[in-house]
């Protein structure tokens, strides 16, 4: 106890006076993890199904990336790209290796790589389409989340993300997601000024919406067709999550430019990253963008140790394999419960869609009864539920977790 609260209430108490009120989290204050699970501060023990927004697909504190940042932190953590680092050149050919491109621009955060990603679609069109200077657009999705930038938040139609933070950036077109004939339309009319096509193989933050069979294929096809980038946003989808190492890889879809961030590092450390061929790279020369942190070698290590687990441990046919068994588990629930509309998802991100109002406190209360029956989850978007544990999981964990949930649904259904 600190004074008459405990560890917990201290820590909440912390944040409320001292932080930006920029965030809504779940009551429960956490201080340790290790694989799937998460301990709170009074040591009370919790199955992970958040994993820091799929930051954490390779399991908390996974030894082998601990290992390697610690190595790496005892011996050179940063020298900006000022110069050359002995790791930097071996993480660019391990990790264009592993995802089959020419060229990576590596950043920190997945709203960096989102930016770097922009403006390289821009010079791109510019200097290779013949774009006129100045003209160039990007179609994008509605109920898009590709960060909080300035920039990104002029293309999003979430209230919250865009009200009092104007002038917006111009030279976006949003098409409703899933529509391919919005997108032909849009190419047909404007194809002289499209730059690029930038989208999330499943929109995880609106709710994990996947789009339907032929979507991708199809909006990759009618990019090719107008000479427009195709630009992948797998920040969240990616590394594995969804039950292949990339979430376009259901459609067999190579994106021009692909963008990764969050489990690039296991939740070590902040990585993001850019990639794409020579023909597009090339576009970027120095004194064009960059970050003082971006490529440092603690990043760089780290990445590559986050990646080989994602390899060497299966985590892709592990996600898979569970994500299967989830939705199946969750569909039992559906067919017997009025509280839970639908469940969607790939691999092992999946939401379940609550039967009541958007602004209503439904998802949320579930998710507080969850956290007393020792699993940890948060809604989105008023009425959705997003499950995403680390690919970690076994299918006994996974199993202890349905029934967690499927219990919590029954209690919440009978009080």
């Amino acid at each position: 106890m600190i004074g008459e609260l405990t560890r917990s209430e201290e820590a909440i108490r912390l944040e409320n006076k001292y932080g930006a009120h920029n965030y809504h989290p779940l009551p429960v204050v956490l201080s340790k993890g290790e694989g799937v699970y998460v301990w709170d501060a009074e040591g009370k023990k919790y199955f992970d199904f958040l994993s820091a927004y799929s930051a954490v697909n390779q399991g908390h504190c996974h030894p082998k990336i601990v290992n390697a940042l610690k190595t790496q932190a005892e011996t050179l953590t940063l020298t900006s790209r000022a110069f050359y680092n002995d790791a930097l050149g071996e993480y660019e050919k391990f990790i264009t290796s592993f995802f089959g491109f020419d060229k990576v621009l590596p950043m920190n955060t997945g709203a960096e790589a989102v930016e770097t990603a922009i403006k390289l679609s821009r010079k791109w069109a510019y200097e290779k389409k013949g774009v006129h200077e100045n003209e160039a657009k990007i179609i994008v999705c509605e109920n898009n989340f590709h960060g909080r930038t300035t920039t990104i938040i002029s293309f999003s139609n979430d209230p919250d993300a865009r009200e009092n933070f104007g002038p917006y950036t111009r030279g976006f077109i949003r098409i409703p997601y899933n529509d391919i004939e919005s997108l032909k339309e849009v190419l047909d009319e404007e194809k002289e000024h499209i730059a690029a096509f930038l989208v999330e193989p499943i929109q995880g933050e609106a709710g994990v919406f996947v789009p339907g069979d032929g979507f991708l294929s199809e909006a990759y096809k009618a990019c090719k067709k107008a000479n427009v980038l195709f630009v992948a946003d797998e920040v969240q989808t990616g590394v594995a999550r969804t039950g292949k190492l990339l979430a376009c890889d259901y459609e067999n879809v190579k994106p021009d430019i692909l963008i990764l961030g969050k489990a690039l590092s296991g939740g070590a450390y902040p990585v993001s990253a850019v990639l794409a061929s020579n023909s597009i790279m090339e576009v970027i020369r120095p004194g064009q963008h960059g970050s003082t942190f971006g490529g440092n070698p603690l990043a760089a290590r780290v990445a590559i140790a986050a990646l080989e687990v994602v390899k060497e441990e299966g985590l892709a046919d592990n996600a898979m394999k569970l994500g299967k068994i989830f939705r199946e588990r969750m569909n039992k629930i559906v067919a017997k419960s009025d509280l839970v509309a639908k469940v969607r998802g790939k691999g092992l991100l999946n939401a379940i869609v609550i039967n009541d109002a958007h602004n209503s406190t439904t998802a949320w209360d579930i998710c507080m009864k969850l956290k007393e029956n020792g699993l940890l989850a948060k809604p989105t978007h008023g009425n959705i539920i997003r499950f995403a544990p680390p690919l970690v999981m076994n299918e006994k964990q996974l199993n202890e977790c349905c029934d967690i949930i499927q219990n919590t649904i029954e209690e919440f259904e009978k009080a």
